[in-house]
């Protein structure tokens, strides 16, 4: 007979996993819960914008002065730009969790890495794995929006140029799940 004490770890994966995220996140209170800026990148053009600033453009459509004139030097369409960060995705929640616990998740979380990371470039796959989860299980649909706003490092970098490619991509894999 098998070990009792691995009995949880070997049966439950996706849970063990879950739960030791949820006591990480109880006992590291000073921990960074979610990202407070975003470098959006167009081209060679970088800058950054809180993400409350970036929240109230894409909930409400108000714009700063200083996103107004970044997305004009950037040549880019506040409507689209707007459009690709509130557009909901239905998925359920605890199956997105469990899908992205698997090696067909981290796949896709290296492709979302490629349009979304961390400063460093490092980490960034569990951070999304963080921020799509956080996102998807209050309400079972996820936007971009949320996943910004809830990803767990001080700063996020993001390929604006290539925000409707990165919605496009995230749309047809989670088409292709069931929602349960």
């Amino acid at each position: 007979m098998k070990n009792p004490r691995y009995f949880l770890i070997n049966i439950y994966p996706t849970l063990t996993v879950s739960l030791l995220i949820l006591i990480t996140l109880i006992c590291a209170p000073n921990q960074v819960k979610a990202s407070e800026s975003v470098v959006l990148k167009y081209g060679f053009l970088r800058e950054s914008i809180s993400v409350p600033e970036l929240s109230t453009f894409a909930n409400t459509g108000e714009m700063s002065s200083s996103l107004r004139a970044y997305l004009n030097l950037a040549n880019q369409n506040p409507d689209l730009v707007r459009n690709v960060l509130t557009k909901e995705i239905p998925i359920n929640g605890v199956l997105l969790s469990q899908i992205l616990n698997s090696k067909p998740g981290e796949i896709f979380l290296d492709l979302v890495a490629t349009y979304i990371q961390t400063p460093t470039g490092k980490a960034s796959r569990e951070s999304l794995r963080g921020a799509f989860i956080t996102s998807a299980l209050p309400d079972n649909n996820i936007r971009l929006i949320e996943i910004l706003e809830n990803y767990p490092t001080p700063e996020i970098h993001v390929e604006g140029d290539r925000l409707v490619e990165l919605y496009t991509s995230i749309q047809k894999v989670i088409q292709q799940i069931p929602l349960i």
